[in-house]
C-alpha cells in the first residue's frame, strides 16, 4: 500500500473526548428549546406566562440544570481524573435519563425534532457514561 495515502492517527485524551462530548449535547439543548419556539403556541405561552417555566423557582431550577452541561465542557478539562469521572458518570446517567423522559412525552407530530434531539442527546450522553467508565488508570 502507498505510504502517501495513509493517515496519521493521533490518540485524544479522554478530558478532550469527553470535554468535546459535552460541548455537543449542550448545542443540541440549545437547538431544541431554540426550535420548540416554531411550535404553535409556544410563543403565546411565554409572552402570556403560562408555559413550564411559569415561576421565579422553576425558572432558576432549569438555568441550573442546563447550566451543567455547559460547565462539564470546561471542568472535563480541568478536574483531576477521579472527580471528573465521577461527574462525568453521574451527570451522564442524569441527562440521559431525563432526555428519554422528554422523548417519552414529547411524542406528537408538532414535536417530532424534539423527540429525535432527546434521542441524539441520550446517545451522546450514553456515549459521555461508556467514556468516564473506560477512562484508562494510571
Amino acid at each position: 500500500m502507498n505510504n502517501s495515502a495513509k493517515f496519521e492517527d493521533v490518540k485524544v485524551n479522554i478530558k478532550i473526548i469527553l470535554s468535546g462530548l459535552w460541548a455537543a449535547v449542550t448545542l443540541c439543548y440549545l437547538y431544541g428549546d431554540y426550535f420548540e419556539l416554531y411550535v404553535p403556541d409556544k410563543a403565546k405561552g411565554l409572552v402570556e406566562g403560562t408555559n413550564l417555566l411559569d415561576t421565579p423557582l422553576k425558572l432558576f431550577i432549569a438555568a441550573f440544570a442546563l447550566s451543567l452541561p455547559a460547565v462539564m465542557v470546561f471542568l472535563s478539562l480541568i478536574l483531576k481524573p477521579k472527580i471528573n469521572r465521577i461527574l462525568n458518570i453521574a451527570l451522564g446517567i442524569f441527562f440521559t435519563a431525563v432526555m428519554l423522559l422528554i422523548a417519552v412525552i414529547s411524542l406528537t407530530a408538532w414535536r417530532a425534532f424534539y423527540v429525535f434531539l432527546a434521542l441524539l442527546e441520550s446517545f451522546i450522553t450514553i456515549l459521555i457514561v461508556i467514556y468516564a467508565w473506560k477512562w484508562k488508570r494510571a
